[in-house]
């Protein structure tokens, strides 16, 4: 078994630095771990691409989807999609998943540790924000779910979570 590349390390030092359980993929620069999120469990991949010195952060949650409301869920996630500057949601078919991911390329083969939290940061919150969306079209009536407005529903704050360390009686 080959040791862990630099830049891999280097993420678990980053991972280490904010206490951050997690373990390696023996083999490959991946790095395994989870979190517990507002809305869901969010399960979290960092992968070092060595060879171009690129970081992918990956966040993804469990979301069967009925098939009637697929296109829907389709929908918001390509509308939401088109709010973002960074990072990308997909709908993992195959496995049932909802995904974040997000790349860096760095310019030194040790990775910086404040970039990788904001990496991690933002693929946590990007699939719990999204979850609460999804929910309410999965529980959406079949009926009813060509009333039901995409746009409209990404516009609706009373369903993301709230942002640590903000206090809204301050404002």
């Amino acid at each position: 078994m080959r040791p862990p590349s630099l830049q891999i390390q280097s993420v678990s030092d980053a991972f280490n630095e904010q206490g951050w359980q997690h373990e390696f993929i023996e083999g490959r620069d991946v790095i395994n771990t989870a979190f517990e999120a507002h809305h869901t469990r969010v399960q979290l991949f960092a992968q070092a691409f060595t060879n171009i010195n690129s970081l992918t952060i990956v966040g993804e949650t469990a979301m069967p989807v009925d098939e009637g409301k697929l296109y829907s869920i389709l929908e918001l996630l390509h509308r939401a999609n088109k709010q973002m500057n960074l990072g990308g949601l997909e709908y993992d078919l195959d496995r049932s998943r909802v995904v974040f991911r997000i790349t860096n390329i760095f310019e030194k083969e040790k990775y910086d540790k404040d970039i990788i939290s904001t990496m991690v940061h933002c693929a946590i919150a990007e699939v719990d924000r999204i979850t609460p969306y999804c929910a309410v079209i999965q529980q959406t009536p079949d009926d009813l779910l060509d009333d039901l407005n995409i746009e409209r529903l990404l516009l609706r704050d009373d369903l993301i979570p709230p942002v640590p360390g903000h206090d809204d009686d301050l404002i």
